[in-house]
């Protein structure tokens, strides 16, 4: 059975070179090129024109696996989501299709076979407008499993806590962080430092934006950063592996 979880993220910048460069630096991450024959899990593309035109900034891009396609993409725009442009195939022949959710985060759907575990991220986080309605569409759609909530008075409804499957480890989460000022709708991918705090400075060392590292009840260190291109992503330290 297929598992539907995020099965690849594509870099999409201005300066691929000067990005595959940034990540091996700060945080270790060896991020192939886009256009490779393998089916790489992590890959970076120049951010295609047509995209930069629309005010498209550059991101980070999950693609969660489906068994059909067209069947995901239709059920998507009933729960309220927009498909952004055709069906695309990739150097591999594989197609996937880009959606904005009801609530404004982008994605990628695609089908996918065997998924590479660990994970290269270790963490997903959903920033949304709300909370309820978006768990509700991406649990119907994807079959993910609800793993609690952690209750605090700001994002209001807390961090909604999710797993691929009952039977896996919390894999990301998801709240009404959108609602915070300078925040928008957006996922948001955690990759794993051996240190967070010494990864922080290595970031902002090399041009790029990091806040303090948070240090959670469960021993869990993070931290947000932006890339020197503006690029959203996060560094994170559990004990724990999330389970592909």
């Amino acid at each position: 059975m297929l598992r539907r979880v995020f099965c690849r993220y594509s870099l999409r910048t201005i300066d691929v070179d000067a990005a595959l460069r940034f990540y091996a630096e700060a945080i270790g991450l060896a991020v192939p090129r886009g256009g490779a024959s393998e089916p790489w899990t992590l890959e970076a593309w120049p951010l295609h024109e047509q995209a930069r035109a629309r005010g498209a900034p550059p991101h980070w891009l999950g693609h969660l696996a489906t068994d059909d396609l067209e069947q995901t993409v239709d059920r998507f725009v009933e729960l309220g989501g927009e498909r952004l442009g055709p069906t695309l195939r990739a150097n591999d022949g594989t197609a996937f299709a880009m959606l904005r959710d009801p609530f404004g985060a982008v994605v990628a759907v695609r089908p996918r076979g065997e998924i590479p575990i660990p994970h290269p991220v270790r963490w997903h986080q959903l920033h949304t407008h709300d909370v309820d309605r978006a768990w509700t569409a991406y649990s119907k759609l994807f079959g993910w499993a609800p793993k609690g909530t952690i209750e605090v008075a700001d994002p209001e409804g807390g961090h909604r806590l999710f797993a691929w499957s009952a039977a896996d480890e919390p894999a990301g989460s998801m709240a009404n962080t959108a609602r915070w000022p300078g925040v928008h709708p957006h996922w948001l991918f955690y990759f794993p430092v051996a240190d967070v705090a010494a990864a922080v400075a290595r970031v902002r060392a090399l041009g790029g934006q990091a806040k303090e590292p948070i240090e959670l009840l469960d021993g869990t260190s993070i931290a947000a950063c932006d890339d020197p291109q503006g690029v959203a992503f996060g560094v994170i330290r559990r004990t724990g592996a999330v389970r592909g």
